[in-house]
């Protein structure tokens, strides 16, 4: 599962959490939280973010960044991956990675590089929605 409905829930956290650290073979967990910012834009503030994605092409892209990251990082273990669809309002959590490794160097450098491979490839399209309704299309920098 990549995309989920809404906000990533602190229980699908602890869950995750609680089944990287049941393997024995890693010794180190990194994790990301990208949370929805009330950005100021043109003087007005951000209250949501809507994000849509077509669903097969993020399986696609996800599994390329799982497949790259293992190659590149030999003792990463596993890879979670939680990206929101639809309305995540601000202060809510939108995106998840967490790297399972043996060593916390590996499941640093891995968290990192996943992020960033997933703000340049993954097909995820956001509307940022001001405090007066009216909207903008957000472009990943």
């Amino acid at each position: 599962m990549y995309l989920i409905d809404g906000p990533v829930q602190p229980r699908k956290i602890s869950e995750l959490i609680e089944k990287c650290v049941k393997n024995t073979e890693t010794g180190a967990h990194s994790f990301f939280l990208g949370v929805v910012r009330s950005d100021r834009i043109n003087g007005k503030s951000v209250k949501a973010i809507e994000y849509s994605a077509f669903d097969e092409m993020v399986k696609v892209e996800a599994e390329k960044i799982k497949t790259t990251i293992f190659s590149e990082f030999s003792d990463v273990r596993s890879i979670e991956i939680l990206h929101s669809k639809g309305e995540v309002k601000a202060g809510e959590i939108s995106l998840l990675v967490l790297i399972s490794a043996g060593h916390r160097h590996h499941a640093i450098q891995a968290c990192s590089k996943t992020v960033e491979m997933i703000k340049e490839n993954l097909p995820v399209w956001k509307r940022e929605i001001f405090e007066d309704n009216t909207y903008y299309w957000k472009q990943n920098e």
